[in-house]
C-alpha cells in the first residue's frame, strides 16, 4: 500500500517530550469534555435545536442549552446559545471563554476576535482569548503590537500553573513578529534559540527554514529543510522544492520528488515536479509573509494535538486560527474539516472541502476523507457524487475507484460497483499484492451480491492467497459456500479457522452454527448459535438461525420465541418475513418439504382477493 505523506511537524516530535503547546493547561472549557469526558463520542445523539430546553428566555435557558450543545460538539448551536446567555450578562468569564470556543470551532472567526476584544476591555482576558488577539494583530499586520502583546502577557506560570505551557508557541509567534517588524536578525536568532528547548528542534527548524529563504537565505534554508525530522512532511517538501530550484538545483528537487512516497497522490506536487522538468525556476511563494508564518504555527500545534485518539477540540482551535491567518493554506482547511467529521459535524467539514475547491485544491486525500464523512453522515448519494468527482478528475487514482466501489456497494448496487473494482485493480500493479488485497475482497462481495458466484469466489480465494489469516474473508467465503451448499467440509473448516481469529465476532459465530447446520450437526450448533444471538441480540437473521437449531433439537417452543423475536427485529426482505410467518404457522419441517418441492424456495404467499367493485 503507498505510504502516505506525513502531516506537518509530526516527524520527529517524538524525540523527546516538548513544552506542554498552548491550551493543554488552559481554563477554557474544551466542548467535548465540559460535562461528560469519559462519554464516547459515538455514544452522543446527534444534537437538534427542537431537542433543547424549550425555555430559552432570560439567562438559564440559553446557557443550558448551549452547554447541552457543546456536549454534543454542535458548536454553531451552541455558540448561538451561549451569546443569548451572554446578551443578559456578560461578565461571567466561564461563559464567554464557553462562547469564545463554540465560535471559534464553528469558524466564526469575526465574532470570536469582537468577544476577545470585549474580554480584554473588561479586563477578564483569559489565554485564549489573548490568542485570539494576537491573531487578529497579525492578520492586521500590527507586528510591534502582537511583539508587545507576547512581552507584557502573564506568564503561563501565572495564568494557567504550568510552567512553560505557552513558551514554545509564544516564541514561535514573537519570532514571526519580529520578521514582520523588520528585525530579521533578531527573528532568525529567537528561532535558533527555541531550537535549543529540549524536543523542539524539528518542529522549529522547520520555521526556521522558512524565514530564511524569506529573506534569500535558501542556501541555509536547503540545509534546515533536507533534514527528515524537519522537512519531511507535505509542505516541508513544497518549501525543499522551491528553494531547490531557486538554488537552480532543479535537477536535485525532481529526484527529491521521484523518491517521494505517495507522490501521485499528491497532485500539488506533481504539478511541481512537471513544471521543473520543463526547465522552470520556481517561485519561493511557500510563504507570502510571517502571516503566513504564524498560520503554520497554529498549524503545526494542531497537528500535534490531532494525534490524540480522540477528537481534541483544541486541536480544532489551533486549526481555525491557522485559516483565519491564511485563508488559502489547503493543509489547515483539510486538518479542519478531519477534525470536524470527528467530531460529527459534517456539515461544517462540507464547507471546508467546498473551500478547498473554490481553491482550486483538490487534492485526492482531501476528496477521499470528504467521501468517508459523507459516508459516515448516511449522505451515501452525496459521497457517490463525490466519489464520481474524484474518478473525473483523478482516473489514474486506484483509491477513487475504490471509494466508488464502496459507495455503490453500501447502497446495494453491487453490478454497478464491480466495474469499478475493477479500474481499481487494473491501476493496481500485480506486484502490489497488499494493495490489491481489499478491491479482491470488496468485488468479491459485489460478485457474490449480484449473482456471480464464481467469479467472486475467484477474488476471494485470491485475497486469502495474500492475507490467509483474514478472518473477513475466510467467514465470507466460508458463509457463502454453507449458504449454497457447496464444499461443506471446507466451508466449516474456513469459518472455524476465521472463529479461532476472532473468537468473539457474533457475524463469525453464526457462520460456524450454520455451516454445523447445513452438516446436520445440530447438536455442536446451539452453542455457537447461542453466543452469536447473545453478541448480537438486535439481528433478525441471527435469531431466525437460533429458532432453526433449536427447531431441530427438539427445543420447539424454544425455537417459536426466537421466530417471534426476529419477526420483530423487521427482516431485511419480506421474502424473509414470509419464511419466519411460515415456520410459525406449520413448522420448520413442513417448511423445509415445501422448499424441497418447489426447487429450494418456499412459494410466495398467495395474493389478497380483490373485493369485486359495487355498482352503483
Amino acid at each position: 500500500m503507498t505510504t502516505r505523506l506525513l502531516p506537518l511537524a509530526l516527524i520527529a516530535l517524538t524525540a523527546a517530550p516538548l513544552p506542554m503547546p498552548l491550551g493543554v493547561a488552559m481554563a477554557a472549557p474544551s466542548l467535548a469534555q465540559a460535562e461528560t469526558p469519559d462519554a464516547p463520542h459515538s455514544e452522543r445523539p446527534a444534537h437538534r435545536p427542537d431537542e433543547v430546553a424549550p425555555d430559552v428566555r432570560g439567562l438559564s435557558g440559553p446557557y443550558l442549552a448551549g452547554r447541552l450543545a457543546a456536549i454534543q460538539n454542535d458548536f454553531s448551536t451552541a455558540a448561538r446559545y451561549y451569546l443569548q446567555a451572554l446578551a443578559h450578562d456578560d461578565s461571567d468569564a466561564f461563559l464567554q471563554d464557553s462562547a469564545l470556543v463554540a465560535l471559534i470551532a464553528a469558524g466564526e472567526m469575526e465574532r470570536a476576535t469582537a468577544l476577545a476584544g470585549t474580554m480584554s476591555d473588561q479586563g477578564r482576558a483569559t489565554e485564549l482569548a489573548r490568542l485570539v488577539q494576537r491573531a487578529e494583530l497579525a492578520h492586521a499586520g500590527r507586528w510591534d503590537a502582537l511583539i508587545e502583546s507576547i512581552d507584557t502577557a502573564p506568564s503561563p506560570e501565572d495564568d494557567a500553573g504550568t510552567p512553560g505551557g505557552g513558551m514554545l508557541i509564544d516564541g514561535m509567534m514573537r519570532a514571526w513578529a519580529l520578521l514582520g517588524a523588520g528585525k530579521a536578525g533578531e527573528s532568525l536568532t529567537a528561532f535558533k534559540k527555541l531550537a535549543e528547548l529540549r524536543g523542539a528542534a524539528p518542529m522549529v527548524n522547520y520555521h526556521l527554514a522558512l524565514a530564511k529563504a524569506r529573506v534569500g537565505d535558501f542556501e541555509g534554508a536547503e540545509l534546515l529543510l533536507a533534514d527528515p525530522a524537519t522537512g519531511a512532511h507535505i509542505l516541508g517538501i513544497i518549501a525543499r522544492a522551491q528553494v531547490l530550484s531557486q538554488l537552480e538545483r532543479n535537477k536535485d528537487a525532481l529526484a527529491m520528488l521521484e523518491a517521494t512516497p505517495g507522490l501521485t497522490e499528491e497532485p500539488y506536487l506533481v504539478a511541481l515536479r512537471d513544471r521543473m522538468a520543463r526547465g522552470e525556476t520556481l517561485p519561493f511563494d511557500s510563504l507570502r509573509g510571517p502571516a503566513d508564518g504564524m498560520a503554520q504555527v497554529f498549524l503545526t500545534f494542531a497537528s500535534v494535538l490531532a494525534t490524540n485518539d480522540d477528537p481534541d477540540p483544541l486541536a480544532l482551535i489551533h486549526a481555525r486560527l491557522a485559516e483565519y491567518l491564511a485563508p488559502q493554506l489547503g493543509e489547515a482547511r483539510l486538518l479542519a474539516a478531519q477534525l470536524l467529521q470527528d467530531f460529527g459535524q459534517f456539515d461544517l467539514a462540507e464547507h471546508e472541502f467546498e473551500a478547498l475547491r473554490q481553491l482550486g485544491d483538490m487534492r485526492p486525500v482531501a476528496e477521499l476523507t470528504r467521501i468517508d464523512a459523507l459516508a459516515r453522515a448516511e449522505r451515501l448519494p452525496d459521497a457517490e457524487k463525490a466519489a464520481l468527482a474524484l474518478t473525473d478528475a483523478h482516473p489514474e487514482l486506484a483509491q477513487g475507484w475504490i471509494a466508488l466501489g464502496d459507495m455503490l456497494r453500501q447502497q446495494d448496487k453491487f453490478s454497478e460497483a464491480v466495474p469499478a473494482y475493477d479500474k481499481a485493480l487494473n491501476l493496481i500493479a500485480d506486484g502490489n499484492a497488499e494493495a490489491r488485497w481489499f478491491p479482491l475482497y470488496a468485488r468479491g462481495i459485489a460478485l457474490e451480491r449480484s449473482g456471480q458466484f464464481a467469479k467472486a469466489e475467484a477474488d476471494f480465494r485470491a485475497a486469502l492467497a495474500i492475507r490467509p489469516d483474514s478472518a473477513q474473508v475466510l467467514n465470507y467465503l466460508g458463509y457463502s459456500l454453507v449458504d449454497r451448499n457447496e464444499k461443506l467440509d471446507e466451508a466449516l473448516g474456513l469459518i472455524q479457522r476465521a472463529v479461532e481469529l476472532r473468537p468473539d465476532d457474533g457475524y463469525i459465530l453464526d457462520s460456524l452454527a450454520w455451516a454445523y447446520f447445513r452438516l446436520n450437526r445440530y447438536p455442536e450448533a446451539v452453542a455457537p448459535m447461542e453466543r452469536a444471538v447473545a453478541a448480537m441480540a438486535s439481528d433478525s437473521l441471527v435469531n431466525d438461525h437460533m429458532g432453526d437449531i433449536y427447531w431441530m433439537v427438539g427445543r420447539k417452543r424454544e425455537a417459536e420465541i426466537q421466530w417471534h423475536r426476529a419477526l420483530s427485529l423487521k427482516p431485511e426482505t419480506e421474502e424473509e418475513a414470509h419464511r419466519i410467518r411460515t415456520k410459525l404457522e406449520r413448522g420448520l419441517d413442513a417448511v423445509l418439504e415445501e422448499e424441497k418441492a418447489n426447487g429450494g424456495k418456499l412459494p410466495p404467499p398467495p395474493e389478497p382477493e380483490q373485493e369485486p367493485a359495487k355498482v352503483d
